[in-house]
């Protein structure tokens, strides 16, 4: 281990530290200084001297020892050093009370005798101030306002030795602004307040009193703006000076009068005519008043006065627009409320009426100056006032008596100020009033009466049916008419209109008229089977359903369809029917049609058998239906066909030379002159064999079941 080092010096310039020199010792490559107080001991490790031991507590009596260290171990402690640690700094709390003061205090400092303050601007400019005290507490005076000043302090001993030290920078507080202006903005209500800029300011506060009501307005600049000002009123404007360290005293109030507020209470009267009075309340703080009246026309006048009334000349229909302003040495009042005034209004000129219908008359005239609407009457003697009222140049007088003289008078119309005097009246007859169609009647086929409501001797009545087949007209002095030969199955819609010397009424309420549906100009009817016929007919106009009828002595055969066709069932063989058809509109409208009768078909055999004749031959027997009918038989076979129709009353007939090792198919029905074959009877199947190479045996197979062609 290297050897023990020994301390030269040991002293304490800080409260937290002692440092510690000695000679260095050969081969030590590091130092261990140790500061014990009591059982407590604080360690610290340095490469060479000097050496500090900090984290040490101030005013406290420490015993300082070294040892040496190298890789072979540690020396023996040295003989130790007793070091007493300096005073702790005091811990200031500085403001500034005024712009020229700032007061310094701090609290006690353990075995502190005395302390040292020491102030200085910190700028360098001026020489430091120091005071010595025993007590915690202390003021600089006489100091420059807004100015930043370093404060240093620290505590002494019982010895005189100084602790360590606190600094601290502190700025006075400003001085008061000076050289305040206030000037008032009019127009925007509001005031800019500048000042000269106070040394060491930072931010200024303008405020701005009149009684309860106060306003502020904070700035960094030499200026401010305070809006919202309010008029005729008086203020008071002082402002404050701010920094870190506090307010400057407010500057001396500054009187600020702001514009009078704008005149109230006005009253606009025309005392007579041509003649305007334009009164209102004094205003507070206005020394002077001005009165500007502006016809709609772009005329403008003004009167200036120091009492609250002004008179104007006026004209009739014009609008004037009425402003007043009062006025101080702050400037105008705010624009108040614009009022206008509108005198009666002028005649309308070009006055015209026009007739339009029965009930109605168009008038038109030239505007009247000042009219906000206009007010046409037409009037009968000693009947109704029938009133109408516009703002446009025209009017459309309606609901009036048709058939009557009317006098019609205009007068144009203000709104605020009433009428004018009417004008010359204008005299108009009106046409004839409507009709009111009272019945329509179908007088036969194709033919209607149509009866209204006679309103006028002199007029004459035209009665008009307008459908999709065209239009057709009657005409009558009377209160009925005929419409002739007007189409089946056709809508129409009828009314009338009354024609005078004065004009033409409008057309009545119109009529829905419907004629009967047409009758289907073909209708076909063919026998599908013995017992049921198929029925088709062209469409008939106008007509939703068909109904068709045939009847005989042995019964009636009815069918009711949507369709133009049908099948009809239950029909007898061989019978005379008549034949009706009726077809039917979708409001129930009927029309009955007849047509050509119709005669079914002769019965179809029965019992129809084959038998084999000796001479290689067959003979087909029936039983006929009617002795007076023939019959034609048809044998259809794959080696050959054969057709037989014998004299009118046999029930059989012979086919000679038939192949046999065939299947035949045999159909057996009447004969008519008139119509095609009949194909709907039945057909049966027989085989005919071979006997050697004559016929052989005929055996049946039953009914065959190919539909009928």
């Amino acid at each position: 281990a290297p050897e023990i080092p020994v301390i030269e010096k040991a002293y304490s310039k800080l409260s937290s530290s002692i440092t510690v020199e000695w000679r260095a010792v050969p081969g030590a490559t590091n130092y261990m200084l140790t500061a014990q107080d009591g059982d407590s001991f604080i360690e610290t490790i340095v490469k060479n001297s000097p050496g500090t031991v900090t984290g040490l507590k101030p005013a406290t009596l420490y015993r300082i020892t070294i040892r040496s260290i190298n890789s072979g171990g540690k020396s023996q402690p040295s003989p130790f050093r007793k070091v007493k640690t300096v005073l702790a700094a005091p811990i200031l709390s500085v403001h500034s009370p005024s712009c020229d003061s700032i007061a310094v205090s701090w609290k006690a400092v353990h075995m502190a005798a005395g302390f040292s303050v020491a102030l200085m601007r910190s700028d360098g400019l001026s020489r430091m101030l120091k005071e010595n005290t025993t007590n915690t507490s202390l003021v600089f005076t006489n100091l420059d306002p807004g100015t930043l000043y370093t404060i240093k302090a620290y505590a002494w001993n019982a010895n005189g030795m100084p602790g360590d030290d606190f600094t601290y920078n502190q700025r006075t507080s400003p001085n008061a602004p000076v050289d305040v202006k206030v000037a008032f903005s009019s127009g925007a209500l509001r005031a800019v307040v500048s000042w000269m800029p106070t040394e060491g300011a930072l931010t200024y506060s303008v405020t701005v009193s009149s009684g309860l009501l106060e306003l502020r307005c904070n700035t960094s600049s030499a200026s401010c703006i305070v809006p919202s000002l309010l008029c005729s009123s008086q203020y008071y404007v002082s402002v404050t000076a701010y920094n870190d360290a506090g307010s400057s005293k407010p500057t001396d109030a500054v009187s600020l009068k702001t514009i009078p507020c704008a005149p109230v209470n006005i009253s606009i009267e025309e005392d007579e005519p041509g003649h305007l009075l334009v009164s209102w309340s004094s205003v507070s703080f206005g020394h002077y008043y001005v009165v500007f009246v502006k016809s709609d026309d772009g005329l403008e006048v003004h009167c200036n006065t120091s009492y609250t009334q002004c008179h104007f000349q006026s004209d009739c229909g014009f609008t004037y627009f009425i402003s007043v302003f009062a006025y101080n040495k702050a400037g105008q009042s705010p624009l108040g409320d614009i009022f206008n005034y509108t005198t009666a209004p002028c005649c309308p000129s070009d006055f015209r009426a026009m007739f339009v219908s029965s009930d109605t008359v168009r008038v038109t005239w030239a505007p009247g100056r000042g009219a906000d609407l206009y007010e046409t009457r037409a009037a009968t003697g000693g009947s109704a006032v029938v009133p109408c009222k516009d703002p446009a140049m025209a009017c459309t007088l309606w609901a009036l008596q048709g058939s009557t003289r009317y006098s019609i008078a205009l007068r144009s119309v203000s709104e605020a100020r009433g009428s004018s005097t009417s004008c010359a009246p204008q005299y108009v007859a009106t046409a004839p009033c409507s009709p009111e169609i009272k019945n329509i009647s179908k007088d036969g086929l194709g033919v209607i009466s149509v009866l209204w409501q006679s309103n006028s001797e002199e007029a004459t009545y035209i009665v008009t049916a307008r459908g999709e087949a065209g239009l057709w007209h009657c005409t009558s002095t009377g209160n009925s008419c005929t419409l002739m030969d007007l189409p089946c199955g056709s809508a129409f819609s009828v009314s009338a209109v009354a024609r005078s010397p004065a004009g033409q009424s409008l057309p009545s309420y119109s009529v829905p008229l419907e004629t009967a549906p047409c009758c289907p100009n073909d209708l076909i009817l063919t026998q599908v089977t013995q017992s049921v016929t198929n029925i088709s007919c062209s469409v008939g106009m106008g007509a939703q359903t068909y109904i068709t009828t045939l009847e005989s002595p042995k019964g009636q055969a009815k069918c009711h369809t949507l369709q133009n066709y049908c099948l009809l069932g239950c029909i007898t063989c061989g019978t005379n029917y008549t034949v009706s058809l009726r077809a039917i509109s979708v409001t129930g409208l009927t029309s009955s049609c007849t047509y050509q009768g119709y005669s079914s078909s002769a019965c179809c055999p029965s019992g129809v058998k084959f038998y084999r004749l000796s001479n290689n031959g067959i003979r087909v027997f029936w039983q006929a239906s009617d002795e007076t009918i023939n019959y034609n038989t048809d044998l259809r076979g794959s080696k050959g066909n054969f057709s037989r129709t014998p004299s009118s009353g046999l029930s059989h007939c012979d086919i000679t030379e038939i192949s046999c090792g065939d299947v035949y198919t045999v159909v057996v029905a009447p004969v008519t002159d008139k119509r095609p074959k009949l194909t709907f009877c039945p057909k049966k199947i027989y085989s005919v064999t071979c006997s050697g190479s004559s016929v052989g045996m005929v055996i049946y197979r039953g009914k065959s079941n190919a539909k009928h062609i």
